[in-house]
């Protein structure tokens, strides 16, 4: 009689981490990995930012306590949050519009917003950009809500279908959850206009409908107001919608899982409910957030000094991505390229789809160790002057296939 794990199935391996996994057994020497989502300099590597190597020696000559937090956590932490979003003048923080809740990473945030969703609006469904990030569908069917898709890229044109877009979300039923990126699109790097956004958000507002807005990549696009434009947009149009914000990239707190989510509603009274309710939510999930992290955040955004030297190196982070966009445009052109890939130099944050298909991501991980998730989403952030010429010359081999 077999036990209960023995008739437990094989998990199939995730689309983008499954490829960190292969990449990291593969013995080639000059491999490629440009498929997970995770930051690198002009070396290859993932490094500490200045100003969080000295933000946590503060906070370790300073620690008092490894007591929890609460459900909520910091609260200087969150004031930090919503100032980013929104600015520190904005009616929605003056009047005390939105609250915030510190979670394990961007991640969590999506996680807690779904299980509000469930509880809050069960037959409420969540519509994603098709594309969208790979892992949406599976935290949102986790917590028990339908997921369906609306258009968003047009391939033909490597840009965005807004007539698509606002025809789609023009047929959806009052009551449902649009999820939107708020800037540098995973994983077309293709974000609306300001116009754009208006436009979206028109219709949204129109149709009764709950934005759910994903904020992974502030500062990664044109900087940090810059992306939070489209968002303001939003702010003004919306009386409510929810924000999922992560400090994996713009702080490279990838492994210290730092994020937040931010419910704006009409009025004070019923962000307080909805509020109560979202910590519910954590309550019976994680119980209360991790606190290292955060505490980085909160020490370098209160201090001057080191919040500039975080701007700084944030802005040196965002110029060397658009700097590989433009350069690899270039070289692999140069290389021969069939295909114009110059489209790649107006796309913004760390991801492009590179219009490469299944059959050439496979030919590219099997003959030259380059690895690239099968929709043609490549990292361009994975990307070096080291390793620039070698991919170039293996998309120009793999083109005609």
């Amino acid at each position: 009689m077999a036990t209960m794990f023995e008739q437990v199935p094989q998990a199939p391996a995730d689309p983008i981490l499954g490829l960190t996994e292969a990449f990291q057994k593969d013995a080639h020497p000059s491999k490629i990995n440009l498929s997970v989502g995770v930051y690198k300099d002009e070396h290859g590597a993932t490094p500490i930012l200045k100003c969080v190597r000295e933000a946590e020696r503060r906070l370790l000559e300073n620690e008092t306590t490894k007591s929890y937090l609460g459900i909520d956590g910091f609260p200087e932490f969150q004031q930090h949050v919503k100032c980013l979003l929104f600015g520190a003048e904005h009616e929605i923080v003056t009047r005390s519009r939105a609250a915030t809740v510190q979670t394990p990473g961007g991640t969590a945030a999506l996680r807690v917003a779904a299980d509000f969703i469930k509880q809050q609006f069960p037959s409420a469904r969540i519509w994603l950009s098709n594309p969208t990030w790979a892992n949406h569908p599976n935290v949102f069917r986790a917590a028990g809500v339908a997921t369906e898709t609306y258009p968003y890229f047009d391939a033909a044109g490597n840009g965005l279908d807004i007539a698509a877009i606002t025809s789609a979300l023009s047929n959806i039923p009052a009551g449902d959850v649009v999820l939107l990126h708020a800037c540098c699109h995973n994983p077309t790097g293709v974000d609306p206009t300001l116009d754009q956004w208006r436009e979206i958000t028109s219709v949204i507002v129109d149709k009764g409908l709950l934005p759910l807005v994903d904020f992974a990549y502030q500062g990664f696009g044109a900087g940090l107001s810059e992306d939070a434009a489209g968002l303001g947009v939003l702010a003004d149009l919306a009386s409510e919608f929810i924000v999922c914000s992560s400090f994996s990239k713009n702080f490279g707190l990838y492994c210290e899982r730092v994020g937040a989510l931010t419910v704006v509603a009409a009025e004070a009274q019923a962000t307080e409910s909805s509020f109560g309710q979202v910590k519910s939510c954590v309550r019976a999930n994680y119980s209360n957030p991790p606190a290292h992290g955060a505490a980085i955040v909160d020490t370098v955004l209160s201090d001057a000094e080191l919040r500039d030297i975080w701007q700084e190196e944030l802005g040196g982070m965002r110029v060397r991505i658009n700097g590989m966009r433009t350069l690899f445009a270039k070289t692999v052109q140069s290389k021969g390229a069939n295909r114009d890939f110059s489209f790649m130099q107006d796309q913004r944050g760390m991801f492009s789809f590179s219009g490469l298909t299944v059959q050439q991501v496979d030919a590219l991980r099997e003959k030259y160790s380059i690895y690239i998730v099968r929709s043609g989403r490549v990292n361009i952030a994975g990307i070096t002057p080291d390793n620039l010429d070698r991919l170039c010359e293996a998309i120009v081999d793999v083109l005609d296939r």
